[in-house]
């Protein structure tokens, strides 16, 4: 009877892989110890789901599993969506103590095939036998019935036994089936009489055959669950398996009986694999391939529209932890931070390495007025459209908020309007703290003192052994030092073999003091006036360009702090400090999972500074978000500043650290910018817009447009589709957009389009998300501006004149004697990033000639050259930073306080 059943759902299975190929119903067998009888049982049901085609697997954890590891264990089947089923073999055989009920109730009632859980039983016991898995004893009990011919309505059926495994719910299911149940045990006292009326006799009570055959009623359908073990001589094991019923008497007075062995058991195998097979066929009905169930909130706009804070505070965001399991992720690889931040642990990435990317979309700009024109609100926008509103699996990648973003002219939010991200309070609280970092890396300060400085009072035996202390009796190189001796040409491994000059070349750095950084003071505790911060600055692209954990530890020994006196880059690796700073930084490579309005899940990570780094958010965060998208989503990413800088170190940088290659580039436009490209009088932050933004002037905004045309021509160099976004304001008028989606159209644009997504979310932004769709069909010709094995020079040419329209560059003698030192070192192939203005596509604003090169850092961590074209109004900038770092350090703390 139960090879019938098998039979029929290996068809169904066979008809589900026609239907949706490459999908298995999957089952796992969760067993704590190693029973003899327990390995018997699951062996019995692997070899079932094998040939029914049903993916099995088993779980073995050892008898000294603990309750919390076996916890953590059903949380992960549960969260696998390649399982449909998950047993909990009983008993659990650990020396730990273990609740078997708290168990039993942690497997998703939507996995619980084997019926136990409360819910399921709850619900059978209601009678919602359509919405709830029957326990697999009870429910091959019934089939059995059923294959007898024997109608179960209005027949008299007795139930000896009331365990919540068989007894209990055999007596729900016989009578939501209509039959009239009577529920017997060991202590009823007329067991004999109550046998002797039933037409359905069901037996699970686990006593060696205590029901006698003269007990049963002629015809009676019997069926025996017992398993029993009595002496038999005549077994060569001295045993004999029996049933809770007398087979040999009943069997001549019963119309049916089942036997034992052979009986209940198989048919109970059965049924635990029609369970997953049922289980399966619910998952698919709620199932799209490649499409999240994720729950969506459509604001509805108000008007007059509030403030960014007030939005924020408008929007109910959905639990964290919710929303990552919407997109994929298990809790396991979820640290929630609160309620509505969570970080991601890079597990998830590993998890999914095999599963195809999903599109790639970057979102640059035009030169933008000090006010910024809302690059990242249409970023966000975008994403909104395309999840919210076109149902398709979309995630946003953008920028950890710098404190000139969060307290400057532009606002607090990330994003703006409706289309922010929320809770705005949260947004602004920065994962990674400079000031802590900078008093951590003082601990060193006196042995990297030491460790540099010719006059040390110290012996160089005694920095020796403090550089290679004693543990445990012995003394060791760390592998940052064996790195070290490996540069030096010391092949010896033993601290206690080195001579006096091999002492002393391991321990004095022998540093030229005017080629040491402001990265070494910083190392040093000391404050450096000439190149503050820049140790930080590195650090950040160092985490952002990075893929895995020892990728950023290979990185971060690299940094240059200073040269020797023969030439050679001394590094963080050779003071021993990159160790530790990798240890430090760890847990800020996952990236910061959030949400927007509207519930589109957003990575925030990392802020590099988009005028001396790539300014983008990080590799990291991009990858995890294009696995989690699949092959048909969508993952909106940004690039710092205009398409001239922000766009070029996104290609040139980051897209060769991370093999990814973009399908489509989106430039944010508006007419307010293109007005001041034309002539308009210079926007000033924190001052009311000159009356000329609000007045209709298509000369002159035309005139804007050839900013505009230069800008898209810049994207197209990369060989993408370029989207122009054209941000709609309310001074706008219909003329002066059309004007500019024209103009955009006939500088080459694959289209040009307008968007509200401020005023009215991810609706305002449907069209750029469906010119997004047709754009990414296109196919791929991506290319990158210049190959990093010609001269830094010839780099450095070609993004001067492709990029900004220079005639060429112009390097200082400082710079080509940098240049001379850096080629010397081997960093002559690594790319490079011009820092320059972001406000013209010129370093000056008010010329269109020469492109001068002052100074030139090799951020060899990072991987690029950053060229500078202006030292002052890098000093500033760094300034600045630093005065609203240290107005954020006191202000926000002072605020908590009060």
């Amino acid at each position: 009877m139960s090879r019938q059943v098998k039979e029929r759902l290996k068809k169904e299975v066979a008809e589900m892989k026609n239907q949706f190929p490459g999908f298995r119903p999957g089952l796992v067998v969760l067993q704590v110890g190693d029973r003899d009888d327990s390995n018997l049982y699951i062996s019995m049901k692997l070899k079932a789901a094998a040939e029914i085609g049903i993916n099995a697997n088993h779980i073995r954890l050892p008898e000294t599993a603990t309750e919390d590891e076996v916890l953590r264990s059903i949380v992960a089947v549960n969260e696998n969506p390649a399982v449909h089923g998950l047993i909990v073999q009983l008993p659990l055989d650990s020396i730990n103590t273990i609740n078997a009920e708290k168990v039993t109730n942690a497997v998703a009632p939507e996995k619980d095939v084997d019926g136990l859980t409360s819910i399921n039983a709850g619900k059978l016991s209601r009678g919602d036998l359509g919405d709830c898995f029957i326990p697999c004893t009870p429910n091959g009990c019934m089939e059995l019935i059923s294959q007898t011919g024997v109608s179960v309505m209005g027949k008299n059926a007795v139930v000896i036994g009331r365990s919540k495994i068989v007894g209990a719910p055999m007596h729900d299911l016989l009578l939501w089936n209509h039959a009239t149940v009577t529920t017997c045990h060991s202590k009823t006292l007329d067991l004999a009489e109550q046998v002797g009326r039933a037409d359905i006799l069901v037996v699970g009570a686990g006593r060696a055959e205590m029901v006698k055959g003269e007990w049963v009623k002629e015809g009676a359908v019997v069926i025996d669950c017992g398993i029993n073990h009595v002496p038999d001589s005549s077994k060569a094991s001295g045993k004999r398996v029996v049933g809770d019923v007398h087979y040999p008497s009943a069997k001549e007075r019963a119309g049916y009986i089942t036997p034992v062995p052979g009986g209940v058991g198989p048919m109970t195998v059965a049924m635990l694999m029609k369970n997953t097979v049922e289980s399966a066929k619910r998952f698919l009905q709620a199932y799209t391939p490649g499409k999240w169930n994720i729950d969506y909130t459509k604001k509805k706009p108000q008007e007059p529209q509030p403030s960014d804070a007030d939005i924020s505070c408008s929007c109910q965001s959905k639990p964290i932890g919710q929303l990552a399991r919407e997109v994929g992720l298990f809790s396991e690889e979820v640290e929630p931070y609160g309620t509505s931040r969570a970080k991601i642990r890079l597990d998830a990435l590993k998890r999914m390495e095999k599963q195809p990317d999903g599109k790639y979309v970057v979102v640059t700009g035009i030169t933008s007025t000090p006010l910024g024109e809302g690059k990242r609100t249409t970023a966000l926008g975008l994403a909104q459209a395309l999840g919210a509103h076109l149902n398709i699996n979309a995630f946003a990648c953008v920028q950890e908020p710098t404190p000139g973003s969060c307290f400057g002219a532009r606002g607090i939010a990330v994003g703006g309007g409706y289309s922010q991200i929320i809770p705005l309070e949260e947004v602004c609280l920065r994962p990674f703290c400079k000031r802590d970092f900078k008093i951590y890396l003082i601990k060193w300060n006196v042995n990297i003192f030491q460790h540099i400085d010719p006059r040390s009072a110290f012996s160089l035996q005694v920095l020796f052994d403090l550089l290679v202390p004693l543990r445990r009796g012995q003394r060791s190189f760390s592998p940052a030092q064996l790195n070290r001796m490996k540069k030096l040409g010391i092949e010896k491994s033993d601290p206690l073999a080195f001579t006096g000059t091999e002492i002393r070349r391991f321990v004095r750095l022998d540093i030229d003091p005017d080629t040491a950084t402001g990265d070494l003071f910083f190392l040093m505790g000391v404050c450096a006036v000439q190149d503050p911060g820049s140790l930080e600055n590195e650090i950040m692209a160092i985490l952002s360009l990075s893929s895995s954990v020892e990728e950023m530890q290979q990185r971060l020994a690299k940094i240059v702090v200073a040269t020797s006196k023969s030439g050679d880059p001394v590094t963080t690796e050779d003071l021993d400090v990159s160790g530790p700073l990798a240890m430090l930084l760890k847990g800020t490579l996952k990236p910061v999972l959030m949400q927007t309005v509207e519930g589109t899940p957003v990575f925030l990570h990392t802020s590099p500074l988009a005028d001396i780094a790539q300014g983008s958010p990080s590799i990291l965060a991009d990858k995890l978000a294009l696995k989690m998208v699949g092959s048909e989503g969508f993952v909106v990413t940004e690039s710092g500043h205009g398409a001239d800088i922000g766009l070029e170190t996104f290609f040139n940088i980051k897209c060769r650290c991370s093999d990814l290659q973009p399908d489509v580039v989106v430039m944010v436009a508006t007419v307010r910018t293109l007005k001041m490209h034309g002539g308009a009088p210079p926007v000033q932050a924190g001052l009311p817009l000159p009356k000329e933004y609000s007045q209709e002037n298509l000369k002159q905004l035309e005139r804007g447009c050839c900013h505009l045309k230069r800008q898209v021509e810049n994207a197209q160099a990369f060989g993408l589709p370029v989207i122009v976004a054209v941000n709609k304001f309310s001074s706008d008028t219909h003329a002066e957009l059309e004007l500019v989606c024209g103009q955009a159209r006939q500088a080459g644009a694959f289209e040009a389009v307008q968007c509200t997504n401020w005023s009215d979310g991810g609706a305002g932004a449907l069209a750029l998300a469906e010119a997004v769709q047709r754009a990414a069909k296109l196919p791929g010709q991506f290319r990158f501006l210049y190959d990093p094995q010609i001269p830094a020079v010839d780099k450095l040419r070609t993004v001067a004149q492709k990029m900004y329209g220079a005639k060429d560059i112009k390097l200082s003698p400082k710079a080509k004697e940098k240049l001379a030192l850096y080629t010397k070192q081997d960093f002559g192939n690594l790319p490079v990033c011009i820092a320059k203005t972001h406000l013209s596509l010129s370093n000056d604003p008010m010329s269109n000639f020469m492109l001068p090169i002052t100074d030139i850092k090799a951020n060899a961590g990072a991987g690029f050259l950053c060229c500078l074209t202006e030292s002052v109004s890098f000093i500033l900038h760094i300034y600045i930073y630093n005065i609203r770092t240290r107005y954020i350090n006191t202000h926000v703390l002072n605020l908590r306080s009060a």
